[in-house]
């Protein structure tokens, strides 16, 4: 796959990958999920809420800087878009940071009470991630296993995150009617 998109690359989608691929880039990603935190925040009052997208990013990066230090596969053989990182090519931090933070995006707008404003955030959310796996696939960075690898990681890291909260959630609220 990786040959096959290297070999129909053009200027324009050069161009569109390269800003997809740098939606995952780490400053980005933890950028994002600050100003998302505290936009819940402010508007939630609800810290465990607003730690969602945090938790889910902390999570990843365990299990990404765990596996990168025991696996070391080598990246596709076609000429590279972006500059390579020290890291190997699985598993892919871009993706699963995308993933696991755009998906727990995802599942906490679903409490949006406006239904037009909610699907077209959901949509967005899982769109992302599709984006960031495309970019770096096309860009050479990546083989299709890493990229799908990476994205199961970061939606388990995302739906852990997300139980999470609901699971505090629910606890506190069985503590609040018991009393």
């Amino acid at each position: 796959m990786s040959k096959d998109l290297a070999a129909d690359r053009t200027p324009t989608w050069n161009l569109i990958t390269l800003v997809w691929s740098h939606i995952g880039n780490t400053e980005i990603v933890i950028g994002v999920c600050l100003l998302v935190a505290v936009l819940i925040l402010w508007g939630t009052r609800d810290w465990r809420l607003a730690a969602v997208p945090a938790l889910a990013l902390l999570l990843q990066a365990i299990i990404f800087f765990t596996t990168a230090s025991v696996l070391h596969r080598a990246r596709p053989p076609v000429a590279k878009l972006d500059l390579a990182a020290p890291t190997h090519s699985y598993p892919s931090g871009h993706v699963s940071a995308a993933t696991a933070l755009y998906i727990a995006f995802g599942l906490l707008a679903l409490r949006i009470r406006q239904t037009w404003l909610r699907r077209i955030t959901v949509m967005v959310c899982l769109i992302v991630p599709m984006l960031v796996g495309f970019a770096r696939l096309y860009r050479g960075m990546h083989h299709l296993t890493d990229v799908l690898a990476s994205s199961a990681t970061g939606i388990v890291c995302a739906l852990l995150a997300y139980g999470w909260y609901r699971h505090r959630n629910q606890s506190a609220r069985r503590s609040t009617t018991a009393h």
